[in-house]
């Protein structure tokens, strides 16, 4: 199997996660940036939010699996 097809099969068979971080990633990325232009914080703690950002999603997902479960 070529790597292309490869790829393609890995995002057929996980294309919800995969839009699922996506739209993660672009949320938080897009709330980080409006929130500094806004308080104009300095760079280290732009970058931490930013590396925050990790956590949060791993936090997100996890609770979300948790409330899945419970139901």
């Amino acid at each position: 199997m070529n790597p292309i097809e490869t790829v393609r099969e890995h995002v057929g068979e996980h294309r919800s996660g995969l839009l699922a971080d996506l739209v993660f990633a672009l949320a938080w990325v897009t709330f980080v940036n409006v929130f500094f232009d806004v308080v104009s914080g300095p760079q280290w703690a732009y970058y931490l939010f930013m590396a925050a950002g990790v956590v949060a999603y791993f936090g997100f997902f996890a609770s979300l699996k948790a409330a899945r479960a419970a139901k």
